[in-house]
């Protein structure tokens, strides 16, 4: 027996839409992670869109409190404020696992992720549910999709061998995804945006085009 032909629903494509700076409108990376998705809606016949703005809504840090129900899941005699922080973390893995695309605004702050962004990090990175370790080490589980990081520096460093050994937050990125399964990631950088007004519209302006070539790759 044939089977069935895809319906509309099934091509619909998720996309989890994370921005972290606090800048609002004044930032970088959210300008960019809003073309990246804005691109995806055109050249896509159907996407869901789901957004969290870390900044407006940051996951709480883990605490010891919080870090013997949210990472080693003791789950007995759990208070109120531990019950919905349970809650929160299985609603932030459900939204990362059920993505086929995740488009991640991550700012460089002091050479490595804002803080809002490794709260989010340490909420789904979940034994058992984005990663698991065997006898022969960790195994991502969180693979089979694809994510776009909106890198934004004030240096340069992809191309400074004297600052490449300063990034921890694009090396970082890749690490931590890396370990949760997810091997296609892509890197929209903005470079040198400290630099003056020309050198920030200059990044700006090769980081939207490297967005228009990536929709068009798709």
């Amino acid at each position: 027996m044939a089977a069935p032909l895809p319906t509309t629903m099934d091509l619909i494509m998720k996309l989890l839409h994370i921005d972290s700076s606090p800048l609002g409108d004044a930032s970088v990376t959210r300008q960019l992670t809003a073309s990246i998705v804005e691109a995806f809606r055109g050249a896509e016949a159907g996407v869901e869109v789901v957004r969290r703005d870390l900044a407006v809504a940051t996951p709480d840090h883990v605490t010891g409190e919080l870090m013997q129900v949210v990472k080693f899941r003791n789950l007995e005699g759990l208070n109120a404020r531990q019950k919905a922080e349970l809650d929160l973390t299985d609603a932030l893995v459900d939204e990362f696992l059920a993505a086929d695309v995740v488009v991640i605004g991550a700012p460089m702050y002091n050479f490595t992720v804002p803080t809002q962004l490794k709260a989010w990090i340490d909420r789904i990175a979940q034994a058992g549910r984005t990663f698991r370790y065997t006898e022969t080490g960790p195994v991502g589980l969180a693979g089979g999709k694809k994510v776009i990081i909106a890198s934004a520096r004030g240096g340069v460093y992809s191309t400074n061998p004297a600052l490449a050994g300063l990034d921890h937050q694009e090396s970082y990125l890749r690490t931590v995804l890396g370990f949760l399964g997810v091997t296609d990631v892509t890197v929209i950088r903005a470079e040198g945006i400290g630099m003056g007004p020309e050198a920030r519209a200059k990044a700006l302006d090769a980081a939207q085009r490297e967005i228009e070539a990536l929709t068009v790759a798709a």
